[in-house]
């Protein structure tokens, strides 16, 4: 791909936040929510979104600033903007969805990962399952250590998850707007459909781990 241009483009009230950014700096959040006309807690991912694309600053006690991708020249965007999916992704940390939840307590622990994607029988999306989740399910629950992880997971099709040829930002923004830590990198499986629905081969993950590490690894490169 050439670098002359994003690979996705910022929408009508991320550009309005620029113009605003760039025209009042420095600039609080609450005063651009209330300039255009909605709540802070509406804009919190679009701010962190443009804050990555270094497209505007964030510093604490001043406000929001014009960002370094602004200025001429800046090809810590463009190198951004240009990433893939499949360019990041790592191995995803997979589980049966017949699996105990003591199992998969164990391959948390052991793999060292916030979330365990699940799987069905054809290798395929299943759900999802995260720290978090099976600690509210153990708390209080003695029979949850023999229970099937298929019990506690978040279910496909309530799973968010991204396909290798995405953006690395697309993914970014989903995360960021879901409020999750990782994503499933899947591609449609040739499985038969269930419920006339698509279903999905797991071939990676993403995590905050690996868009912290991208970030890092862009400003060492400036």
């Amino acid at each position: 791909m050439s670098e002359e241009g994003p690979v996705i483009e910022l929408t009508a009230r991320q550009l309005q936040i620029v113009e605003l950014v760039k025209a009042h700096a420095p600039i609080t959040g609450e005063q651009i929510a209330e300039m255009l006309g909605l709540s802070r807690p509406t804009l919190r991912s679009d701010l962190a979104l443009l804050v990555m694309l270094g497209l505007v600053d964030a510093k604490p006690k001043v406000g929001y600033t014009p960002g370094s991708a602004m200025t001429p020249g800046s090809q810590v965007s463009r190198k951004l903007l240009g990433m893939k999916v499949k360019d990041v992704q790592s191995i995803p940390v997979v589980v049966r969805e017949n699996a105990s939840v003591n199992d998969a307590v164990v391959m948390l622990f052991m793999e060292n990962v916030g979330s365990l994607i699940v799987v069905d029988d054809e290798a395929c999306l299943s759900g999802v399952i995260s720290r978090k989740d099976l600690l509210k399910f153990t708390l209080g629950n003695t029979n949850a250590a023999s229970m099937p992880v298929s019990m506690v997971m978040t279910r496909e099709p309530n799973v968010i998850h991204v396909s290798p040829d995405e953006s690395v930002i697309d993914a970014a923004r989903k995360m960021i707007h879901h409020q999750v830590d990782s994503l499933p990198v899947v591609v449609e499986s040739k499985a038969a459909q269930v419920g006339g629905r698509s279903r999905w081969d797991v071939v990676g993950r993403v995590t905050k781990t690996i868009m912290t590490n991208i970030l890092v690894d862009l400003a060492m490169d400036r």
